[in-house]
């Protein structure tokens, strides 16, 4: 069966030293030696990667073990830089959307790709995401959960999702930046508990704020499960009704209905917390994702579906059918001799 992981971080192994040319520390820098490889940023360090971090070749081979044929692949969230002025942040980029676009075109097979722009310029923003889709061929962006001090209902942002919506663009919401990481720093907590909020906050936002209501044809994505939105939509609920004048100031819809609208991956290591997301969203909402090659990733990429004992048809929609849907792809893009007629 074709399984499509649409939540696969990848780096070029260098990209422009942008914290020398503009004399700024905050701009993540790659350095090799002793043959390995660390992130710097703000001048100290960040992470070290491995070679399943850029090396096309050797993340296919890894797949291959757990019998995952594509990629969905994205960029790191510590280099959407969107503290940066838009022009600095927009250089990156384009680095890495070309990139991208290369490892696509050399595995057509393996690999789709998720741009990234720089939001905090929406209109070099929306530049950008149409030059990754007219241009370099990718199926849409990867955005943060908000951007400096707007959430994704800000009114600066609605044009870039309208572009998107008219472009037939994929979008993909990653946390980043983590509320509560300056008061919690112990215990990976940010990453623990700020992240799941992050993807709530985004949720709220898009459903609250009228975005997916006025963008019917917008296709998003809430990566790692949606967080905690799914899980406290009943809450988020009883608030709506219980408190209109505060919750539904801009949108008088049951922010529950956008669980039918919205896109999930898998990416929840738990697989009654799996079922449940399935059980409030459908079958057709979610697919396989699992934040590829980094610790809170599912380790054994498809297991957690497979624990499920679903049905094929079932099997089959969350391994591809979502997915193509959300990427706007046909199956034949990746089973050669599929005939146009057939759909996932």
């Amino acid at each position: 069966m074709l399984k499509i992981d649409t939540h696969a971080h990848i780096l070029p192994r260098d990209w422009p030293n942008l914290a020398v040319k503009y004399g700024n520390e905050a701009f993540p820098v790659m350095t090799h030696s002793d043959g390995r490889h660390r992130i710097y940023k703000d001048g100290k360090f960040f992470r070290e990667v491995w070679d399943s971090s850029f090396d096309p070749q050797y993340r296919i081979n890894d797949y291959a073990r757990f019998g995952v044929n594509v990629q969905v692949i994205s960029t790191v969230p510590v280099l959407f830089s969107y503290w940066a002025p838009g022009y600095q942040a927009l250089e990156l980029h384009r680095h890495l959307n070309d990139h991208m676009a290369g490892i696509c075109q050399d595995f057509p097979r393996h690999y789709a790709g998720i741009g990234t722009v720089p939001l905090q310029a929406p209109e070099l923003a929306i530049r950008e995401l149409e030059r990754c889709i007219d241009e370099l061929g990718l199926c849409g962006v990867q955005i943060g959960s908000h951007c400096n001090e707007w959430n994704l209902d800000a009114p600066e942002l609605f044009p870039f999702f309208e572009a998107a919506a008219d472009l037939g663009a994929a979008i993909m919401v990653h946390p980043w930046d983590m509320m509560g990481a300056a008061s919690m720093p112990k215990y990976w907590m940010p990453w623990l508990v700020g992240m799941p909020a992050e993807q709530s906050r985004a949720g709220c936002s898009l459903a609250f704020g009228g975005v997916l209501e006025r963008l019917p044809r917008l296709r998003v994505m809430l990566a790692h499960g949606g967080g905690s939105f799914p899980w406290s939509i009943g809450r988020i609920e009883h608030g709506f009704r219980m408190r209109p004048d505060l919750v539904a100031t801009d949108n008088p819809r049951n922010p529950r209905e956008y669980l039918k609208r919205l896109f999930f991956d898998s990416c929840v290591h738990d697989s009654r917390a799996l079922q449940y997301l399935l059980d409030v969203t459908g079958v057709d909402r979610v697919m396989l994702g699992t934040d590829y090659p980094f610790p809170l990733g599912e380790q054994e990429p498809g297991s957690g579906i497979e624990s499920l004992q679903l049905d094929e048809p079932a099997r089959a929609r969350l391994f591809h059918g979502t997915a193509l849907e959300w990427l706007g792809l046909p199956l034949r893009r990746f089973v050669p001799n599929t005939h146009p007629e057939e759909h996932a």
